[in-house]
């Protein structure tokens, strides 16, 4: 009777573990996606607010121009939610194939399948899941940028504003 020659316990364990180091990096990605999509949430909501409470008591212009501030950011609040949604899901999905890949390659070792395909097709899966979640990530990164600098720009514009006002208000320096 032939004596099937299986893996020790400690070997399978030890490759079945080995997914772990891309889950973990996947849930960091995940958890940090995620508290991205809180501030934008928030984000809107603020902006919502402010939206609501334009009144007439703002000159006419100013408020023009705090709406249209306030459109196009929620435009770009949206497609970078939908981005972030989009990441946060790649990378859930990332999580799953690679424990997959993990209950794989117990399976393939403690059954000793010749054909170990499926652990590496699933682990590459997960990889490229998360490749791609990070491309995502990326793009929503420098869309973040860009508003955040088109906000720069108002409120310098609101200063200058301002100073202008203040600076015409002021009493003429003397010359003396």
């Amino acid at each position: 009777m032939p004596v099937m020659d299986l893996p020790a316990g400690a070997d399978i364990l030890g490759a079945m573990i080995t997914p772990a180091v891309l889950i973990s990096a996947s849930g960091m990605l995940s958890l940090a996606t995620s508290n991205r999509m809180g501030r934008v949430v928030d984000r809107i909501r603020d902006l919502s607010e402010v939206a609501e409470t334009l009144t007439a008591e703002a000159p006419a212009r100013y408020a023009a121009e705090k709406r249209l501030l306030i459109a196009g950011l929620l435009v770009v609040l949206t497609r970078r939610l939908h981005l972030l949604q989009s990441a946060v899901s790649l990378l859930y999905l990332s999580i799953a194939i690679l424990i997959g890949t993990s209950i794989a390659l117990g399976m393939s070792l403690t059954l000793q399948w010749d054909n170990g395909l499926l652990p590496a097709f699933t682990g590459l899966a997960g990889a490229c899941g998360m490749f791609f979640a990070v491309l995502i990530l990326v793009i929503e990164t420098r869309i973040a940028t860009r508003s955040s600098l088109v906000e720069v720009q108002y409120a310098r514009r609101l200063v200058e504003r301002a100073t202008m006002v203040q600076d015409v208000t002021k009493a003429p320096p003397s010359l003396m």
